[in-house]
This record gives C-alpha cells, structure tokens and sequence, in this order.
C-alpha cells in the first residue's frame, strides 16, 4: 500500500482548552459591552433629568407669570365692576338674556314632540 499523509487531528484536551479560551474572552468582551452600556445609560438618565428640570423651571416661571397677570386683570375687572355698577349689572342682565334665548332655541330646535313641554 501507498504511504498515505496523516493529518494530526488535535486532541480533545486541546480542543476544550480552545474553545474555554473562546468563552473567555467572550466573558470578557460582554462585560465590557454591559460596562459600556451602563455608562452610556446613566449619562441618558443624568441628561434627561437634566432636560426635565429645566422644563419644569420653565413652565414654573410661565405659570407664575400668568397667575400674575390673570390677578391682575382679575383686579382690574374687579375694580371696574365697583366703579361702575349699573354697567355691570346691565352686562351681567344682557348676558343672562342671550344665554336664555340661546337655550330656547336650542331646546325649540332639538324638540322631537311638535312644540308640546310636558
């Protein structure tokens, strides 16, 4: 017969030393990923706490500007009002009278039984 090549074929003691070697660095590697993604979470959560408060100083600082000027308006209707009360009074009236006449010809409109209220 020919002399045929033999190729050395690795035990397997060398095989599992090559393949814990693999799981290793593996380890390795996916620690630092977790470490990487870690960091980059907590730098997320800082800035967006960050955006966060400015935000709610933000709408703090509009809010107290509009409570601000809504008292006083709300002063200078008040102080209007005293100075003029048959003129409120004319406008409360008016305004009482066109609600009214607005519910009456909602209700005529709406009204399903031929102009009967009971």
């Amino acid at each position: 017969m020919a002399d045929t090549p033999k190729t050395e074929v690795p035990g397997i003691d060398g095989i599992q030393k090559s393949v814990e070697k693999q799981i290793s660095e593996l380890r390795k590697e996916i620690a630092k990923i977790n470490k990487s993604l870690t960091d980059r979470s907590l730098d997320l959560v800082a800035e967006a706490t960050d955006t966060a408060h400015g935000v709610i100083e933000g709408a703090s600082m509009r809010t107290s500007r509009a409570a601000r000027q809504l008292r006083s308006q709300a002063q200078s209707v008040s102080e209007a009002a005293r100075e003029n009360p048959a003129t409120t009074g004319a406008v409360i009236g008016l305004a009482g009278l066109v609600g009214f006449i607005i519910g009456f010809a909602i209700a005529k409109g709406s009204n399903d039984q031929g102009g009967r209220w009971y």
